[in-house]
């Protein structure tokens, strides 16, 4: 299985993309770049668009996780659709499973989250619906990763010190989360494949 990661520092940070490999047995590659949207994914004038564009149509690959920047689908949500949408169309005919990696809302009461004068609660919510909605749209497979952090937000400590990026054991939930999507999907296609 081949497994390609569209994103920015929150899929890179702890190394995850090594997490998934070993969650999943995987040969996982990522196309990252601190503080990249999707957009740049699209643009071949860009080294990563480049790169990505490159990727998406002369290589194989079986899923492609998608990971927009951290405040995007809230900041822009009309530019988020589309890019998941463009990228959606792209995996596809590439003939792999598009997987959004819904990550997760600033940390309750950082710093970040001040700066940008933002309530935690909503912007989890709207991180949320946001990539629900994209799902939706593009019959993508969805890893609730920002949902399950703000359900253990009282019970753990996820974060890093900026309170925007996953500490080591926050980055392997995430990976955990993403390739349970993967694995439930392997398993579907798998009873699909044994009943025809």
């Amino acid at each position: 299985m081949r497994i390609l990661m569209l994103g920015n520092s929150l899929t890179f940070a702890n190394n995850m993309p090594r997490m998934l490999a070993e969650l999943t047995g995987a040969e996982v590659v990522h196309h990252t770049r601190g503080g990249a949207r999707l957009s740049e994914q699209l643009n071949p004038k860009t080294k990563l668009g480049a790169r990505t564009q490159a990727a998406l149509t002369q290589e194989h690959w079986d899923y492609v996780v998608l990971q927009e920047m951290s405040h995007g689908p809230v900041s822009s949500p009309e530019r988020f659709l589309s890019s998941v949408e463009q990228l959606c169309a792209l995996i596809r005919a590439n003939g792999a499973m598009p997987v959004l990696y819904a990550t997760l809302g600033y940390q309750r009461g950082s710093a970040a989250l001040a700066a940008k004068g933002w309530d935690y609660d909503a912007m989890a919510r709207g991180l949320s619906e946001a990539y629900r909605k994209a799902a939706e749209n593009n019959h993508a497979l969805l890893a609730e990763v920002g949902r399950r952090f703000y359900e253990l937000s009282d019970a753990q400590n996820l974060y890093a010190a900026d309170g925007v990026h996953p500490n080591e054991e926050g980055s392997r939930l995430a990976a955990e989360i993403i390739a349970a999507v993967i694995q439930k999907q392997e398993e579907k296609q798998r009873l699909r494949e044994g009943t025809q």
